[in-house]
């Protein structure tokens, strides 16, 4: 009998496995989005960091003029998005894998609210940058 409960278990597993479903329940679609993200990531982080160069010294003035611009504040805002988004994935593993008992799923709803607030202040800075550069134009 004890053989049989190690096979159902055993089976088990590789359905799970099957069915691409960790221990989490999340499967490789949390996997794939990770990837994803971090990817994304790469080019968004470079642009950023370039940009944070050739702002170097420069006045407020002129940072806000940066920032006014379109394209500038698109790719602000897809780094500050696709930055929390990544984090609150890679958040989620970690409670996924440390957190066990009734503390899992308001861990797991704290960092998904606590990922989204710090994101959504980020983008409501690129929308103040934007309305004080519109601001110095006229």
């Amino acid at each position: 009998m004890n053989a049989s409960v190690s096979h159902i278990e055993v089976m088990r597993s590789q359905l799970g496995r099957a069915r691409g479903l960790g221990a989490g329940g999340s499967g490789v679609g949390h996997w794939w989005a990770e990837r994803v993200s971090a990817a994304a990531l790469l080019p968004l982080s470079t642009w950023f960091v370039v940009q944070m160069f050739r702002l170097g010294g420069a006045d407020h003035a002129e940072v806000v003029k940066w920032g006014g611009k379109p394209v500038n504040a698109t790719m602000l805002t897809a780094l500050i998005i696709t930055t929390f988004y990544h984090a609150q994935m890679g958040l989620q593993v970690i409670v996924d894998d440390y957190v066990h008992g009734k503390a899992h799923l308001p861990t797991r709803i704290l960092v998904k609210i606590g990922t989204s607030l710090i994101g959504l202040l980020g983008v409501f800075a690129v929308i103040k940058l934007v309305a004080a550069g519109n601001s110095q134009k006229s």
